[in-house]
């Protein structure tokens, strides 16, 4: 768009590649989120002095702080997301699910103020009923989200969603929703303008998670007709238009076994699974994003918006499948993304990077296009074969043995999928084939040319021969 941008970073991302990136950097104190990126004075003081006309807030942090876009408007800058009074009327999970049920859209059973005693919270729960969740009412991402199975837990799953939630937005509040166990988690993304225009772009399947967080995304949804669709983008709409909401933003629900739906979150912010519904669509929302803070209308009504073939999504994280995803960090020695046509890689690293402990682990993110999910598929798994990572473990294979999963390849699983399926031993030995296949690289690069090109080339026939041994085998 030709538009400068200034980067602003806390000491661990001096060197990151998204202040390499932009124009310009603008140095905020400390490493954790409490000692930079969450500090507002900090980061419009930063905006002021560097000459910006706007604050583009991301995914996380103060994306989803009607305080900070207030500031932000105060200040004489645009804040590049929905109006203060949006952001606090549906950026709050608890005044969500008010206005949701004012409007007679379903919702999950749940508490519709923030909770903070053991006493209240266990009394509430035991109207409800085993199992709940536990939920930050100030944030998305999963953070501070906790299954309570029963009254047992509740004491230390409060307490300790309430710091992970103070750590990852500054806000301690959390409420309480029945934790329905076997859902499909469908989300519809839609974009408002200042004069009253708000369509949606169609859905996201986001049922492939684990410790809530999501971790493939898809579009369309295998569950999701064109009724249903329909239906849940005119209650999407309807809710964000009641509260006067501009720029775009995610409304989440969950869909049961009977494709009853259930409103669960707004998200007011873009999403880090923006890019399968640009795929599809053809859409930029970042683009959109700037032009509708800018005051510009949006350029296409409803009827007008078209989807094509089938885009996945998958998030590569610097987390060890093997070990219940715990986070690893280290200095990236490879780091190889894939190439080729219909992939797509949205990445915040390069070789030669340390990920560190002071963040979220993801790393990048996989998109392919296909004209059917099938072709989608296949595109991924030929994606992440290509992509190379080495110093830190990575989610690559978990990604590759949904990929492979039949429950999977015919659209049957919801949000318990992982933890039903997962099979630690299935994970070891991708990790094992992607190991061998770097150490035999790495020799090969010392052999002369000549040897180097005939042990190649026996090297993929043996190789191709035991994948498509596999491959034939998983379908069957």
């Amino acid at each position: 768009m030709g538009i400068q941008t200034v980067a602003l970073f806390s000491e661990a991302d001096r060197t990151s590649m998204h202040v390499r990136m932009a124009d310009e950097g603008f140095s905020l104190t400390g490493n954790t989120p409490g000692e930079s990126y969450l500090r507002q004075d900090l980061v419009v003081d930063a905006a002021k002095r560097s000459g910006e006309d706007a604050i583009h807030p991301g995914y996380g942090f103060l994306s989803e702080n009607p305080a900070f876009a207030e500031k932000v408007e105060a200040s004489g800058l645009k804040f590049i997301g929905p109006p203060a009074s949006a952001i606090r009327a549906l950026g709050d999970k608890t005044a969500a699910r008010k206005i949701a049920d004012e409007l007679m859209i379903p919702t999950v059973p749940g508490t519709r103020e923030a909770i903070s005693e053991d006493d209240e919270a266990a009394s509430i729960a035991a109207k409800i009923g085993y199992p709940i969740l536990l939920k930050a009412a100030a944030g998305g991402g999963g953070k501070g989200m906790r299954v309570v199975k029963d009254r047992e837990q509740l004491a230390d799953a409060l307490r300790t969603s309430k710091s992970e939630t103070r750590n990852a937005f500054g806000d301690d509040r959390v409420y309480i929703e029945k934790y329905l166990q076997h859902p499909r988690h469908i989300e519809i993304q839609v974009l408002a303008d200042g004069a009253g225009n708000t369509i949606f772009l169609g859905e996201r399947e986001c049922s492939i998670q684990r410790r809530h967080q999501k971790v493939m995304e898809e579009t369309p949804s295998p569950i999701v007709d064109e009724s249903l669709r329909t239906e849940m983008g005119r209650a999407a709409v309807r809710l964000v238009r009641s509260v006067g909401y501009r720029n775009a933003g995610t409304v989440e629900f969950l869909v049961d076994e009977h494709k009853k739906f259930y409103f669960l979150e707004v998200n007011t912010r873009l999403q880090v699974e923006h890019p399968v519904t640009e795929l599809v669509t053809g859409i930029d929302l970042v683009r959109q994003q700037i032009l509708i803070s800018d005051g510009h209308d949006l350029s296409l009504t409803q009827d007008e918006v078209s989807r094509r073939g089938h885009a996945i999504e998958c998030r590569i994280c610097a987390e060890d499948p093997e070990n219940n995803f715990f986070p690893s960090t280290g200095i990236l020695k490879r780091y190889s993304p894939p190439h080729g046509p219909r992939v797509r890689v949205d990445s915040g690293f390069c070789e030669g990077d340390s990920v560190t402990i002071f963040y979220d682990p993801l790393m990048a993110k996989v998109i392919t296009w296909g004209q059917n999910r099938y072709e989608a598929i296949d595109g991924m798994r030929r994606a992440l074969e290509e992509f190379t990572i080495q110093g830190v473990e990575s989610t690559i294979p978990f990604c590759l043995s949904v990929l492979s999963n039949e429950r999977f390849r015919r659209g049957e699983f919801d949000t318990s999928f992982v933890d039903e399926e997962f099979n630690p031993a299935v994970f070891h030995a991708t990790s094992e084939r992607r190991e061998i296949a770097a150490s035999v690289a790495a020799v090969l690069i010392q052999a002369g040319a000549r040897q180097q090109k005939a042990a190649i080339t026996d090297h993929q026939d043996g190789e191709q021969s035991a994948w498509k041994k596999q491959r034939l085998e998983s379908h069957h």
